[in-house]
């Protein structure tokens, strides 16, 4: 039996390598609208989140989304992740 490769992918806030499917993708589209990916097919550039509070404040106070995608995050998209990791859905 063929093992198959998992993909990983490293996370903004904590820096860490973990399997795609722990985290939390959020994508910018070829129009520069940056919005979260929960299917993790939607086309464009994604960057990755743990599903953690303490991930999302450290991605949030080191900029790690502006990296990823070199531009600036609008607020939008920090606030919507928030109430996604308060209600538990992520």
């Amino acid at each position: 039996m063929v093992q198959r490769k998992i993909p990983l992918r490293k996370c903004t806030g904590c820096q860490e390598m973990k399997s795609k499917k722990e985290l939390i993708r959020v994508v910018k589209n070829d129009e520069g609208v940056i919005s979260l990916d929960f299917t993790g097919k939607k086309q464009g550039r994604g960057a990755y989140i743990c599903p953690d509070m303490e991930c999302f404040e450290k991605a949030r106070k080191n900029k790690g989304l502006e990296r990823s995608f070199k531009c600036a995050v609008p607020k939008e998209v920090y606030d919507q992740l928030r109430e996604e990791l308060e209600n538990g859905k992520a």
